[in-house]
């Protein structure tokens, strides 16, 4: 510690300096708050304009969340629009050609959960919650709603195969050659009765041909009755195709065909006759649908063009006299 000295002018001479303990103190807390206030000050500055390591670090996770965020709310927004292009599609296009109900919208937006399902998220005490939240709902919302449409998809392809089966059992050609349409010749309907010169109910088609002429199924299905009769429809086909489809063949002179054989539309199961209650050669065609006799005329579509069509149905409703019962 250096010593100090002052010259003092009555004796004329240095004398050495005195310091007092208290003065000592009193610099020494002066020196102390000095520091402080300096301290605080530089704190104070570096606090308010410059960020510490740390304060940087979280700023950047916090930026690299919300692009994360962002990032992924965008993607759910692509998904969403996605998924309602496929409902539209399901519901508007694939279920009205199959002839199916679309999906009731009550299923397809219907919640995932209550409050508890995301207990979670709302029990931590996580910055933007809300957003948090709102995206956890979103997500578990078209979850649920591609589980719902992938069923509706498998729903949609059986509909398609029993389409394309129930198209397959649906009589859509004529059961006899017919291409100058000069076969028909009485149709279904109210017509003069071939014995006993009265109007009544002819419940299918004749097609006038020579004895053997080939006799087609006009539809996939089982044979399911072969008889003879010797009145009434004489020798008889009757074919179960399904779907509510039957169709029979009578008046026939012979069989090709067997009971519970399968046969495709087209297929050769007779031929033409004069058997049973019948006044010349030919084949009596009937149409039942869901155990109810109908015109067969409508179903000719599959062979005909739009003019031969409307040919066929102009000659099928001539109230002409039948050919057998």
């Amino acid at each position: 510690m250096k010593i100090k000295y002052y010259y003092d002018t009555e004796t004329c001479k240095y004398e050495r300096v005195r310091t007092k303990t208290s003065d000592i103190v009193l610099n020494g807390l002066g020196l102390f708050f000095l520091t402080l206030v300096l301290a605080s000050g530089i704190y104070l500055m570096f606090s308010t304009y410059f960020e510490s390591p740390k304060e940087l670090f979280l700023k950047n996770e916090v930026k690299e969340l919300e692009y994360y965020y962002a990032n992924l709310k965008k993607q759910v927004d692509e998904l969403e629009n996605t998924i309602q292009g496929l409902e539209h599609r399901d519901d508007n296009i694939y279920r009205v050609v199959l002839g199916s109900e679309p999906i009731d919208k009550s299923i397809r937006n219907a919640g995932v959960g209550g409050t508890e399902r995301y207990s979670d998220i709302l029990n931590k005490p996580i910055q933007h919650k809300d957003l948090i939240l709102e995206l956890s709902k979103r997500v578990d919302l078209l979850r649920r709603k591609v589980y719902i449409e992938s069923k509706s998809q498998d729903e949609v392809v059986e509909l398609a195969e029993n389409k394309e089966k129930q198209f397959a059992a649906t009589p859509a050609i004529q059961p006899v050659a017919n291409k100058q349409l000069i076969a028909l010749a009485s149709g279904f309907g109210m017509r003069i009765h071939p014995v006993y010169k009265v109007k009544k109910m002819h419940t299918g088609i004749d097609f006038a041909a020579p004895i053997g002429t080939p006799i087609y199924a006009t539809a996939d299905g089982v044979v399911e009755e072969v008889d003879i009769r010797f009145s009434g429809y004489g020798k008889m086909i009757t074919i179960n195709h399904g779907f509510g489809y039957q169709t029979r063949y009578a008046h026939m002179h012979d069989f090709a065909v067997r009971k519970g054989q399968k046969v495709k539309r087209g297929d050769l199961i007779g031929y033409v006759g004069n058997t049973g209650l019948s006044t010349a050669p030919h084949l009596h065609y009937e149409v039942v649908l869901n155990g109810v006799l109908i015109n067969p005329v409508h179903y000719f579509y599959n062979d005909l063009s739009p003019s031969e069509y409307e040919k066929i149905i102009e000659l099928a409703s001539i109230e002409n006299q039948s050919l057998g019962m």
